[in-house]
């Protein structure tokens, strides 16, 4: 069964940075690509960055974004998402997932993506 474990999360002044990070159970990096999503307030969930499982090659749904870098430690289990340079408008719940492409970043629809975490709240505020 595959578990996902996100933390990090917390209530940061803009222009600040965190690290968030989302521990897998088992062998899930070994067999998954990992993504994270965010959801804020009344919005739908949106894809921040992906990671896949072959390569560890990282993957952004706007390549040309500068302040979202997802990194991984397979011998911690662990997916980093490091945010830089925060914004009020970054302000949500941010979650990981596995992929349900065997392992690739292919596609960046929530719903295409099987397990999730419960989710790390990160706050933005003056």
């Amino acid at each position: 069964q595959v578990q996902l474990v996100e933390s990090g999360g917390g209530l940061v002044q803009p222009g600040g940075s965190l690290r968030l990070s989302c521990v897998a159970s088992g062998s899930v990096l070994e067999h998954h690509a990992i993504g994270w999503f965010r959801q804020a307030p009344g919005k739908e969930r949106e894809a921040v960055a992906c990671i896949s499982s072959f390569d560890g090659r990282p993957w952004y749904p706007d390549p040309t974004q500068g302040r979202f870098t997802i990194s991984r430690d397979k011998g911690k289990n662990t997916v980093y998402l490091q945010i830089d340079n925060l914004k009020v408008e970054d302000t949500a719940v941010y979650f990981c997932a596995t992929d349900g492409f065997g392992g690739y970043c292919a596609g960046w629809s929530p719903a295409n993506w099987d397990s999730w975490g419960q989710g790390t709240q990160v706050t933005v505020s003056p």
